[in-house]
């Protein structure tokens, strides 16, 4: 089982949109669990009193109720996602360009979406 530690335009983005291969990842990929930081859901949870942004961020929230909550803190998502690639390498969920760049820098793996598809970057 691999953790796909996920950041939160990543959780709105499959939360939100028609993936169409997320039903074969497990084939393309292995079988993977995603995780949310607790920060990640922190941002969430303030997100949802932006009316343009209510009706995605409460689709997003039923979405990860069940998922498994990582005890990240802190008051910047980005920032806690970097120090916790730098102490245990990992994959992470992300469409943020230059959050990837320093995931990549620091040995991670990137899950992102390209044309409504799940793909890894390393």
């Amino acid at each position: 089982m691999v953790e796909v530690i996920c950041d939160t335009n990543f959780l709105i983005h499959i939360a939100t949109r028609r993936i169409k291969n997320i039903d074969n990842l497990d084939v393309e990929i292995g079988q993977i669990i995603f995780v949310v930081p607790q920060v990640v859901q922190n941002e969430l949870s303030g997100l949802i009193k932006n009316p343009k942004k209510q009706q995605d961020i409460s689709q997003t929230l039923n979405f990860i109720k069940n998922f498994k909550v990582l005890p990240l803190n802190g008051n910047f998502a980005d920032k806690e996602l970097i120090d916790y690639v730098k102490k245990n390498g990992s994959i992470i969920g992300t469409m943020d360009k230059e959050l990837k760049k320093q995931i990549k820098k620091h040995g991670g793996t990137i899950m992102s979406l390209s044309n409504d598809k799940i793909i890894l970057e390393s």
